[in-house]
């Protein structure tokens, strides 16, 4: 498919009067969070910085932590590089820990463990450990998050470590696992195949029974020009990958090109664009804002930047855009997501993306409104970080955004999200930087429950935590 369409026009009237912006009713509460306690996962987590990033901790974890059936799981290296997984009690102080046969190989925050929950069986699966390399592959023994308080909690509830999922070899070159749980009970794997700037996605899906490659969907060819430049090779970076409660499949994404001369400056970063696709086949097949097929998993027809009607927030490469950044499906279906970059406010060309977005950038709340146009607004909350952005809804589909170092700013549906603030700054924890959020349980006990890890230096472990929030109920 050929042509790139700019849905700019889309977003010309973002911001908008409260009454059209929103169905909420008047009397839903609007966003608050009340702090009502914090565990310790592990006094001694491994602690190095790469990518400016943590193992422990990098928000593009789907999940690092997760609950299931009334019980919390979280999943992390410990100092001693053993991959661990734990559960508790949802709510509970105490946390079981198990030791999966797994030790970190290198110093590379890339290389996260994510989990997965095929509720077809009641399996906890893992996948840890790669970057645009192999990976590594646990799953537990069938029902033990269906009977969590009926079954102990020990290795051996585990099977062995894989390098293939029971068998099935994905590719040599696997990067970005992030699991979800399909409406029907099994659960798919999404994963990039080759490397940044030269990248495709690809889904995976278990039924129960066994694993199936269902291919790749998004395409890493096609040529983009940008005022400096052109490139032939890129690779889609997704804000996330989520069905909603009608069983629609929504991605947000973000392209990065090969070619540096895209950009008006080397020290800056070749993202671009904030597009986004639906599926309503379970990943079979997927279209644009308008509907329109624009890629086939396992086709010969992927998604590919010159495909129109894919951009819903244009920018060029000049103001380091972030990838992986993050999204959530509202009570209607209605997609959500956070994007940050340096507004032009502070000049047209970024020079360092890793200064200039700690000095000037700003997080955006991108949607989808009532009436099918897009919106955006800006958060008025310094970055103060060049890291990522976490989104949640609760109930009443107000809006929570989790910055860098746990601080949380809110936003009502009935204002049409035009009344962000801080709701907690942060204070206390002494957060690294990115977090790691539990999608799971807003929607189990309305909790916002993020992971994060004490700022330390050089190699020196930190203390790895969770913290609870109680939304409005």
């Amino acid at each position: 498919m050929h042509r790139r369409t700019l849905l700019a026009a889309a977003l010309a009237g973002a911001v908008v009067t409260p009454a059209l912006a929103s169905t909420a009713r008047a009397a839903d509460p609007g966003p608050s969070v009340t702090r009502t306690g914090t565990t310790t996962l592990d006094s001694q987590a491994i602690f190095f910085v790469s990518y400016d990033g943590l193992v422990n901790n990098n928000s593009f974890q789907k999940n690092g932590l997760l609950t299931y059936k009334g019980y919390q799981y979280a999943v992390w290296y410990t100092a001693d590089r053993g991959a661990v997984v734990g559960r508790r009690v949802l709510g509970g102080s105490t946390w079981s820990t198990v030791k999966v046969g797994h030790t970190l190989k290198a110093n590379d925050s890339h290389n996260v463990i994510s989990m997965g929950v095929s509720k077809v069986d009641g399996r906890l699966h893992l996948n840890m450990d790669s970057h645009s390399d192999g990976f590594t592959y646990v799953k537990s023994a069938a029902g033990l998050l269906d009977n969590p308080g009926g079954l102990s909690w020990t290795a051996s509830r585990f099977g062995a470590p894989q390098s293939t999922l029971d068998g099935l070899a994905l590719t040599s070159q696997f990067t970005y696992p992030q699991f979800v749980s399909t409406p029907d009970g099994k659960l798919q794997l999404s994963y990039r195949v080759a490397v940044s700037g030269n990248g495709r996605n690809a889904l995976a899906e278990y039924d129960g029974t066994k694993w199936t490659n269902l291919g790749e969907w998004s395409s890493s060819t096609g040529t983009y020009t940008s005022e400096h430049g052109s490139s032939t090779a890129r690779n889609m970076y997704l804000h996330g990958i989520d069905y909603d409660r009608n069983g629609r499949l929504h991605s947000f994404f973000t392209w990065r090109e090969q070619n540096g001369a895209v950009m008006c400056n080397s020290g800056g970063i070749t993202n671009h664009d904030t597009g986004y696709v639906y599926s309503d086949d379970r990943g079979r097949t997927w279209r644009n804002n308008a509907g329109t097929v624009v890629g086939v998993t396992g086709g010969s027809d992927k998604v590919s930047v010159t495909d129109a009607g894919l951009v819903v927030d244009p920018l060029n490469p000049d103001h380091s855009l972030m990838n992986q950044e993050s999204q959530f499906t509202d009570s209607a279906g209605r997609p959500h997501a956070i994007i940050s970059y340096v507004p032009g406010r502070f000049g047209q060309c970024t020079t360092n993306y890793v200064a200039d977005r700690t000095a000037n950038g700003r997080a955006f709340h991108v949607r989808k409104n009532a009436s099918g146009s897009w919106q955006k607004t800006e958060i008025p909350v310094p970055l103060n970080s060049s890291q990522r952005t976490k989104l949640i809804l609760d109930k009443y589909d107000n809006a929570y955004a989790i910055f860098p170092f746990g601080r949380i700013a809110g936003a009502s549906a009935a204002s049409g999200y035009t009344d962000w603030k801080i709701l907690f700054d942060g204070s206390g924890l002494n957060a690294f930087g990115e977090v790691v959020i539990d999608e799971m349980r807003v929607a189990q006990d309305g909790v916002l429950s993020f992971m994060y890890q004490e700022k330390s230096s050089g190699t020196t472990p930190s203390a790895l935590h969770v913290v609870d929030f109680r939304l409005p109920a």
